[in-house]
């Protein structure tokens, strides 16, 4: 599909995404790329990463890669001051990387709680808290009249109601968007960065919807289409739009980009049958008695 942003909106600006290199996160790494960005990707598997990579630079973007963990302080460290030795500098974090699985709460443990607890939240702020010396006001690799730089969360809405089988990635995904809003409160007032999360709804070709959505359960997908799959294209232009100056106004907010899906509900009734139903039940209700006591009179 055709970008509805200039092709050099992004014109200069350096980017490193965490989990950059597959599903929703490459998707971000190549239009941010095509829209002028030099790209830094980090990832756990080389091969994943280094396949990343090969397609951003047969595109004609300047792309680097990365392994590394992001529950690793010295990974994230290291690959964000790699980062700057390559570009420059660093304009752009964006935090993908994410674990996730279907599991009753009765038969999570502990360790697997933690696990999403560290890769979703702890990994976020690892790589914040390692990134703030170069994204901030006149940070390294900036002169003092550069604007601060820009933190870009992946979150989701299965923590806005409840979700089935779900707790630990509801529980972390929450903790993100508290961090959201803390980090633009704090770090947009003291050193003018913008911090802005995107919620995705079911987006089709990705881990996140063939694992929490798989055929085997009543249908999968197929459940989901009345209320439509988005595409990473979609999350990708919310997010060029939050790191562009387009978004420039935009601080400590999660934009849910998924059509209206985690509000909406199946339709039990047929929209014509719904005029006919009221009808009667207006009627109905005019000709019963109200179980009000009768006025008294004077």
């Amino acid at each position: 599909m055709e970008s509805p942003y200039k092709p050099d909106i992004l014109k200069g600006k350096v980017a490193l995404l965490t989990g950059g290199g597959s599903g929703i996160g490459f998707e971000i790494s190549k239009q941010f790329g095509l829209h002028g960005a030099s790209i830094a990707i980090m990832g756990r598997r080389q091969h994943v990463v280094d396949s990343a990579v090969s397609v951003l630079h047969s595109l004609g973007i300047p792309a680097v890669g990365f392994t590394g963990d992001v529950r690793n302080q010295e990974d994230a460290k290291r690959i964000v001051e790699s980062t700057v030795q390559r570009f420059g500098r660093l304009d752009i974090l964006v935090n993908s990387a994410a674990g996730n699985f279907l599991v009753p709460s009765d038969d999570l443990s502990p360790k697997g709680f933690k696990t999403v607890m560290d890769i979703d939240s702890v990994g976020t702020f690892t790589m914040c808290h390692e990134s703030l010396g170069y994204l901030k006001k006149g940070g390294e690799g900036k002169s003092s009249s550069d604007r601060g730089g820009i933190i870009l969360n992946i979150s989701a809405t299965l923590h806005y109601t409840a979700s089935w089988y779900q707790i630990h990635v509801s529980a972390a995904k929450a903790a993100i968007d508290a961090m959201t809003r803390n980090l633009a409160l704090e770090w947009g007032t003291d050193y003018d960065i913008r911090v802005n999360g995107i919620a995705p709804g079911p987006i089709s070709d990705t881990a996140g919807l063939s694992k929490l959505a798989p055929k085997e359960i009543n249908g999968g997908k197929d459940d989901i289409e009345a209320n439509k799959i988005g595409e990473k294209w979609d999350i990708a232009m919310a997010a060029v739009y939050l790191v562009s100056d387009a978004g420039k106004y935009v601080n400590g907010t999660t934009h849910v980009v998924d059509g209206g899906h985690w509000f909406s509900k199946p339709r039990y009734l047929p929209k014509d049958a719904v005029k006919q139903l009221s009808r009667v039940v207006e009627k109905r209700s005019r000709q019963e008695p109200s179980g009000l006591p009768p006025k008294s009179k004077l």
